[in-house]
């Protein structure tokens, strides 16, 4: 089992552009860090399931905050 990924490999494990895994390392939403004297960036493999991870947590909260505010407009509309 590889401990890192190469940028390539992030790409097609999240099924996104290059450019948009640049943009998720830049921000710091993803950790990578660059190895080597030509800077090359490497994504360790538990980073990008804590990645993956985080993203289930902010859909799970997203949805229970729709659904509680759906529950609360439905309950003032019938009262």
């Amino acid at each position: 089992m590889r401990r890192f990924l190469t940028l390539p490999d992030v790409c097609e494990a999240l099924n996104i552009t290059m450019s948009q895994t640049r943009a998720l390392i830049k921000s710091g939403e993803l950790e990578g860090i660059q190895i080597g004297g030509r800077g090359q960036w490497r994504v360790e493999e538990a980073k990008l399931d804590e990645f993956i991870e985080r993203q289930y947590a902010i859909q799970r909260e997203a949805r229970a905050q729709s659904s509680s505010s759906s529950s609360e407009q439905k309950s003032s509309s019938s009262s």
